[in-house]
């Protein structure tokens, strides 16, 4: 299985061509959850919220994967940009053996704990929180699944093949779109399971997804010949996947911390405003998803060029990177802000929840260039192995969003609407922060100038 060398050649054809299954990939995601929400929709606000309430601690679990996704994926592109092929397989099994000794340990976590985990939201109504408690059971049982596909998908990346993990998260997403609508409303002989439904729906497609990744590595891709998963763990190889790791993971966890505060505000409006939040995350994931994809091109092309200290090109790449997700950006805002309603009601049709996501939608819309410059610029930062910075502007501002939210929907001031204006300008402020910060960083520590630069751009 070869590689895709991205320390040569177009830049701006190595980055769309490994970018583009890298955002099919994170669209496939979405979809996943797209497809839940259009469903369970169908059932009524009340069934949304139960999952929304349970999603978040399965979006949590996105803080414990990072460590080791993050960390294996920039060990893998760096060694590979060093033409360092054991460092890379040393990588790809390390990874893997902390990510499932993480995923066991919160499964186990979640099965324990979770009526107390729910109990959190204070819904305020006990069918809800009853669905949401059996939906977070099902998940947790097949939480394994769940962790390591996207570390093995890092891994592809990585090494510079973005279109194998494509393929294969296709396959888990028919089976979703699939299982879905038969056991959340059954057929013939199977049941209406409802919200259980929708779980099981979940792990057997990601089930199905580790299988075909099992059987796609095996003595076919040349990053897991001779792998053994009982190996001895190196400790060195694990401390470091940690180090460049773990920032982004307290920056991906701190994150969900803050959304569930923010929650809980919400709920002092009842069970409506939270499904709507939950409908318009995955709405507005149009634009982060797609920018996702992109940071994660960038970062293995910055990682890969790191490793084979080619500066210019990591300079240019960022740029060009920039430049497209900017794009997104702008269509995603047009999107939100002209399109909300026709958006917003193929997901929930009741008048309550879509005059509220209406207003969400159009709010949110205003910040989505400056999201898109913020994840890409992460990217960058991640494929130099600095992923302290992009987690030190996300907890910051990210955080800000409490207390902001606090204030502004206060009763004399924007009401419900203040939350949601926390949660956009925290947005813009972040992606102003962190692109300055990156271009400072690299003018500053690798003598890279604007002018030399501009000169040289039109080799991209």
């Amino acid at each position: 299985m070869s590689t895709n060398k991205l320390t040569e050649g177009s830049i701006f054809k190595a980055l769309i061509k490994l970018a583009l299954p890298i955002m099919g990939t994170s669209f496939l995601q979405m979809a996943y959850n797209m497809t839940d929400m259009i469903w369970i929709g169908k059932m009524g606000s009340r069934h949304v919220a139960a999952v929304g309430a349970a999603g978040f601690f399965v979006w949590f679990s996105m803080a414990l994967i990072m460590i080791s996704k993050i960390g294996a994926e920039i060990g893998v592109a760096q060694s590979i940009g060093k033409e360092d092929l054991e460092s890379a397989k040393s990588y790809a099994r390390s990874g893997i053996q902390l990510n499932i000794s993480l995923a066991l340990i919160y499964s186990t976590f979640i099965i324990i704990f979770r009526k107390y985990l729910i109990s959190f939201f204070n819904m305020g109504d006990i069918e809800v929180a009853n669905m949401s408690v059996e939906y977070l059971t099902i998940i947790a049982s097949g939480m394994v699944f769940h962790f390591i596909n996207p570390v093995l998908t890092g891994i592809f990346n990585g090494y510079g093949n973005s279109k194998t993990p494509f393929m294969i998260n296709a396959i888990g997403l028919c089976v979703n779109m699939i299982l879905d609508p038969v056991l959340i409303f059954g057929l013939g002989p199977i049941p209406s399971l409802g919200v259980r439904g929708a779980a099981l729906a979940t792990i057997t497609a990601q089930f199905i997804v580790f299988m075909v990744f099992v059987y796609k590595i095996r003595g076919k891709m040349v990053l897991f010949e001779g792998f053994n998963i009982l190996k001895k763990p190196e400790n060195d190889r694990i401390k470091g996947i940690i180090k460049v790791g773990l920032p982004v993971a307290l920056q991906s966890g701190l994150f969900t911390v803050f959304a569930m505060f923010i929650a809980r505000i919400i709920s002092n409006w009842g069970p409506v405003p939270i499904a709507v939040q939950k409908v318009g995350s995955q709405i507005e994931a149009i634009s982060w998803m797609s920018a996702g994809g992109f940071s994660t091109a960038l970062s293995t092309f910055v990682g890969q060029n790191y490793g084979a200290k080619k500066w210019d090109r990591i300079y240019k790449g960022y740029f060009v990177a920039l430049s497209i997700v900017s794009v997104i950006g702008l269509f995603a805002t047009a999107l939100l802000i002209f399109g909300a309603r026709s958006v917003f009601s193929i997901f929930i049709s009741e008048q309550e929840a879509l005059s509220y996501g209406i207003v969400y939608l159009k709010i949110l819309g205003l910040s989505q260039l400056f999201m898109c410059i913020e994840i890409t610029t992460a990217g960058a930062f991640n494929g130099l192995g600095k992923t302290i910075p992009p987690s030190i502007v996300g907890i910051v501002f990210t955080g800000l969003r409490v207390p902001a939210a606090l204030i502004l929907s206060s009763e004399n001031v924007l009401g419900l609407n203040g939350v949601w204006w926390s949660i956009s300008m925290s947005s813009v402020f972040k992606g102003i922060v962190l692109t300055s910060w990156f271009i400072i960083f690299l003018n500053k520590n690798y003598g890279i100038n604007m002018g030399t630069f501009k000169k040289r751009f039109n080799t991209c």
